[in-house]
Parts: structure tokens; C-alpha cells; sequence
């Protein structure tokens, strides 16, 4: 079906209409329906609900991204640590978020050969060793092997790099979920 075709919505009349609704919903509803966009931090969503209407996604995201930002170091610690580790304990016990479960599965993270499996937990120990969180990388935007070599590459980073690394890839995936609500 072409977009022109009447009944379907040109993409800019997609983003208007998500807008709309966005804007408009009750503020439990706003942080229930955004409350995931950045893993296990509602309050990300709850910080910005005043500041409604967005004018669009890009306005929505960088709200988002400001309220991290504000909220200063040990609650970016905090959001980073409630990242689940890649291929880790939560994948295993089927406790990932539903974004988290489709995230890793993209990329083939929930069928790991047995040396990838092994590789990857001593890489998320080590990892989190040395710099108190999880590994976390936009997974969507790499394959299997870009994702082992920019863990092993990242490893050897200083953890204030690696801080400022692992919020730019949660505004990543963060934004790739807000584009994710409007192909829905």
C-alpha cells in the first residue's frame, strides 16, 4: 500500500497524530506509555510530563535525555546499573523487558554458540569489575561481532569515558524505542 493511498497516514501526519496523543494522555498514562523508552527509569518520563506539548520526537527525546542529565551522577549510575547485562543472568532467566528481549534477540544475543556465551559473560564480569555497571551498546545499530569488539575495545577505557559512553548509547536506544512507538 502506497503512503498517498487515502486511510493511510504520511509519515509526518504518523509523528503528528503519536504527538497528539502523547501530549495528550493523562500524566500516569504519559509515564506508563514512556515509562520503558529508558529501562527501568519511569521517573525519566515522569521528570518531563510538565513540560508537554513535544513538538515532536526529537523534542520528547532530548527531555528525556535532559532529566537524565539532571538528575546528575549517582542517578545516571543508577540508570546504568538498571540496564540488564548482554546475553547475561536476566536473558537467561527470561527476565529481560520486552524492548531489552527484542534488542538482544535482533542481533542473535539469545542464541549464543557456547564459546560466544562464555566469551561474553567474562567480558560482562570483567566489564563490570572494572567500572561498576553493566556493558551497555545500542545492539540494534551493530551485529554480533562489532558488539564482542567494541565490549573488548571499551574494557580498556577509563571509567569517566566509559560513563559518558554508556549515557550516549542509552540515548541511542532510547530514541530507537521512541521510533519504535511510531512505527507502531
Amino acid at each position: 500500500m502506497r503512503l498517498d493511498t487515502p486511510g493511510e497516514l504520511t509519515p509526518m501526519q504518523r509523528i503528528t497524530a503519536l504527538m497528539a496523543e502523547l501530549n495528550g494522555l493523562p500524566e500516569a498514562a504519559f509515564v506508563a506509555r514512556l515509562g520503558g523508552i529508558i529501562e527501568h527509569s519511569p521517573w525519566a518520563a515522569a521528570e518531563i510530563v510538565a513540560l508537554r506539548p513535544f513538538g515532536d520526537l526529537e523534542s520528547l527525546h532530548s527531555a528525556m535525555l535532559g532529566a537524565v542529565w539532571r538528575r546528575g551522577r549517582a542517578a545516571q549510575l543508577d540508570l546504568l546499573n538498571a540496564h540488564p547485562e548482554l546475553a547475561g543472568k536476566e536473558a537467561d532467566a527470561g527476565t529481560l523487558t520486552a524492548h531489552s528481549t527484542s534488542e538482544q534477540d535482533s542481533v542473535g544475543l539469545t542464541s549464543l554458540s557456547p564459546w560466544e556465551k562464555t566469551r561474553i559473560t567474562e567480558l560482562n564480569q570483567a566489564y563490570r569489575a572494572k567500572h561498576g555497571f553493566p556493558f551497555i551498546i545500542a545492539v540494534k545499530l551493530r551485529n554480533k561481532a562489532q558488539i564482542l569488539a567494541n565490549f573488548e575495545r571499551r574494557l580498556a577505557n577509563d571509567t569517566e569515558v566509559e560513563l559518558a559512553v554508556a549515557l550516549m548509547e542509552v540515548s541511542k536506544i532510547a530514541r530507537m524505542r521512541l521510533d519504535a512507538l511510531l512505527a507502531a
